[in-house]
């Protein structure tokens, strides 16, 4: 055959592949060699370190360190802020700074008494009274289902204070909408690919979190944590073949160079991972655990979810390639998958970065309003930390291309199906391949008994 290859799509985020071709039993050996050890040593990993849940400690009532309760905005009354707040305007009455604007409107201004009951807990029933500013960015409807901490020390009147909005509704509305996208696009995939998610996030929130609090080596955890999170998203969603195997070991080594790289940059930059209220608070908390520690599994674990969806297309991509030309060699089936890699690479670098812009957009204003230089913006701790995590991440994106894509290539070239077999390589296995094979041996007997006929 001279037909060119059936490349897939350059930017391949699209893993609705064809059935994985099958595999000679002696490459299956040599593929469970590698991978039987690593799981083995992966489950052995969570029984040892398994932390058995959340060590318990004292609460502080600072931050998310607060007892809270559901709470619902029964009725909202209109009052002259004058008569409810104690703050007094400036002597200057200067509106010009935002501490004068607000204290003008402290005693100028309409408030609203808000009277809220608790619904949940032993106080299920108490009502209190929170008075809203006029400038609060978070304005209180009745009927409204807010969020309450408490205060057990603090006097009776002030023990129950508003401190969110429940937004539980939307939140499983929009979380449902999205399973059910999921699941008709991706019909029998998209289910594996939930069951996957639910897994993962039992994994983080059953053993690395509380491992973490436990007083276990951060580093340690979060490669056991992430390689059990890479097993079973991978297997479950893309079947146990060669192919989901080669993508699972391209994820591991890609993984240990990010490691490798984020002990070393963070050591080098001198990163403590100490950087605002709720890491200190942590610290406050568990003062044994290691904060650059934490901070480098962060690194890895935020990785490792790109380097899934890089290393299956790859992976996929070669054994696609191979599947529509098995005369293809390793050299050839490398340097055509990589040209895929290439624009995979250039979208999803970018998409890190974004990402990172996007969800630091605020800080990034602070510094901008402070007319900072964007080498004292990067020097600093908060920022700093996070062009590493990002860079770190990025290298290890951008080599597991090449890796994943030579070890890809390497396998379904070395593969030795059995003598006998229809077909000539790993892709004659296939459907596609196995009809055609069935047409080609075919066609001559046709074609010889026609012409028996003719005689």
């Amino acid at each position: 055959m001279t037909s060119s290859p059936q490349t897939p799509e350059p930017h391949g985020h699209s893993h609705a592949h064809g059935p994985a071709a099958p595999v000679s039993q002696h490459l299956r050996r040599v593929i469970a060699a590698v991978l039987i050890p690593f799981a083995t040593a992966v489950f052995v990993g969570l029984a040892v370190l398994w932390p058995g849940g959340a060590p318990a400690h004292e609460r502080t009532g600072v931050g998310f360190d607060r007892q809270t309760q559901q709470g619902e905005v029964v009725k909202i009354e209109e009052v002259d802020c004058a008569d409810v707040n104690v703050g007094q305007v400036p002597p200057t009455g200067d509106s010009s700074t935002a501490q004068g604007r607000e204290a003008i409107n402290s005693q100028q201004g309409v408030c609203k008494r808000a009277t809220v009951e608790v619904t949940s807990g032993g106080d299920k029933g108490r009502t209190f009274v929170e008075i809203v500013q006029p400038d609060a960015p978070r304005q209180l409807e009745e009927g409204q289902g807010v969020v309450v901490a408490y205060a057990p020390d603090a006097p009776r009147d002030l023990q129950y204070s508003v401190i969110d909005v429940d937004r539980k509704l939307p939140i499983a509305l929009l979380a449902g909408i999205f399973a059910l996208a999921v699941i008709l696009v991706g019909r029998m995939r998209g289910v594996m690919a939930l069951v996957a998610l639910a897994a993962s996030f039992a994994v983080l929130t059953l053993f690395i979190l509380p491992a973490i609090l436990q007083g276990s080596n951060p580093l340690v955890v979060a490669v056991v944590g992430a390689s059990a999170i890479m097993l079973i998203a991978l297997y479950a969603c893309h079947g146990v073949t060669a192919r989901t195997s080669v993508a699972v070991l391209g994820t591991l080594i890609s993984l240990l160079l990010i490691g490798l790289l984020g002990s070393v940059f963070i050591d080098w930059a001198s990163l403590t991972g100490d950087t605002d209220d709720y890491t200190g608070l942590i610290h406050g908390l568990y003062p044994d655990i290691d904060m650059s520690g934490l901070l480098l599994a962060g690194v890895i674990i935020g990785s490792l979810g790109v380097l899934d969806d890089v290393t299956v297309t790859q992976t996929s991509a070669v054994w696609e390639l191979h599947q529509a030309d098995p005369r293809m060699g390793p050299r050839k089936l490398y340097q055509a998958a990589i040209r895929i890699g290439r624009d995979h690479i250039a979208s999803v670098v970018n998409t890190l970065v974004l990402a990172y812009a996007g969800a630091a957009l605020p800080l990034l204003l602070l510094f901008s309003i402070a007319q900072s230089s964007v080498a004292t913006v990067a020097n600093s701790e908060l920022v700093a930390q996070e062009i590493v995590r990002t860079l770190v991440g990025s290298i290890g994106l951008v080599a597991s291309v090449p890796l994943t894509t030579g070890l890809a290539a390497l396998v379904v070239s070395a593969d030795r199906p059995a003598e006998g077999a229809v077909g000539t390589g790993p892709g004659a296995g296939g459907p596609g391949a196995g009809a055609a094979s069935a047409e080609e041996s075919n066609g001559p007997r046709r074609g010889g008994r026609g012409r028996r006929r003719k005689k």
